[in-house]
């Protein structure tokens, strides 16, 4: 992972405990407002919907970087034809897990902590229709996500038993609340012929972070800016199930991170291929259409990987 990955983890908060006497323990290059920032710039991985980011987890064990875990669930439909209102969600969760140094000039130890992000994204959007066949549509999409980080409390015993500057207060019983505004555009084709299914989506997305409700008065902000590039095609095995024919899935994606993502886990793109089966369940009273389980190879730079996903239609 790059150095920047390393300042993600530092969150706001505020803690009252009776300080010891002795030199006070601070925390080696610390700088609060940078780690604010960093802490938003990873929220907003998970706040930005993105198939190549959606299943992540950097380990470093063995090295000085710091474990992390990337996870979110997502999905967008258009109502119908004639009614061409795009409707999307998505809601993700990070877990970072990063050791801090404090020292008191004569003493050092370590200070482990574990940070969790939760933040849901909604979106809205409008298909413009570019061809007489609808299949290629723009569409340009509102966006409004809403988030939270906490900490596991991992440093608790550490600050009540010595005397710290405001710094390591910031890292135990820490939280921070962001928002975020923004928008997406996006190029979607979809062509459907006989059994045989192409979907294109090309989509830049930008979304601005911002904490608030702090108590320390420390705001943070970040900018998710992020272009995609989406492709998937379906044709039948030959197979039948349920009644109907059981397709073959293959996929290709590529993500490029920009502004402040860019760099800060040590990569500025990923891309995925992916291939899988799909089951379909419309010939039955079942509350989902189709069902897809895709392994995927992931890639980017100093990453890479192997996933695998789930998607279900409606």
């Amino acid at each position: 992972m790059g150095k920047a990955a390393l300042t993600v983890a530092f969150l706001l908060g505020s803690m009252h405990a009776g300080a010891q006497t002795g030199p006070t323990f601070n925390v080696v290059g610390a700088n609060v407002q940078k780690q604010a920032n960093g802490v938003l710039t990873l929220m907003s991985f998970a706040a930005v919907p993105d198939l190549a980011s959606s299943s992540l987890s950097i380990s470093g064990t063995g090295t000085d970087n710091p474990n992390l875990l990337l996870w979110q669930l997502g999905g967008g439909f258009t109502l119908s034809k004639s009614v061409p209102l795009y409707l999307e969600g998505s809601i993700g969760y990070n877990r970072y897990d990063p050791v801090f140094i404090a020292s008191n000039g004569s003493e050092e130890r370590r200070l482990p902590t574990k940070w969790n992000t939760f933040v849901g994204t909604v979106g809205v959007g409008w298909d413009f229709p570019l061809t007489d066949s609808r299949e290629l549509v723009f569409r340009p999409i509102f966006n409004a996500s809403i988030g939270r980080v906490a900490s596991d409390l991992s440093v608790a015993k550490f600050v009540v038993e010595q005397k710290t500057d405001r710094d390591i207060a910031f890292l135990d019983d820490g939280a921070m609340n962001a928002y975020g505004l923004g928008g997406s555009v996006m190029l979607d084709w979809e062509s459907h012929r006989d059994d045989n299914d192409i979907d294109l989506e090309l989509r830049y997305t930008n979304i601005y972070l911002r904490s608030f409700g702090t108590d320390s008065g420390i705001y943070a902000a970040s900018a998710a800016q992020t272009a995609s590039l989406y492709a998937r095609w379906r044709a039948p095995t030959g197979i039948r199930a349920l009644d109907r024919p059981v397709r073959y899935v293959l996929e290709l994606s590529h993500s490029r991170y920009f502004g402040n993502q860019a760099g800060a886990l040590g990569f500025n793109y990923l891309t995925t291929f992916g291939t899988g089966l799909e089951l379909d369940t419309s010939a039955h009273d079942v509350f989902v259409t189709r069902i897809r389980a895709v392994v995927r190879y992931v890639f980017g730079n100093n990453v890479s990987g192997v996933s695998f996903g789930l998607a279900a239609s409606f």
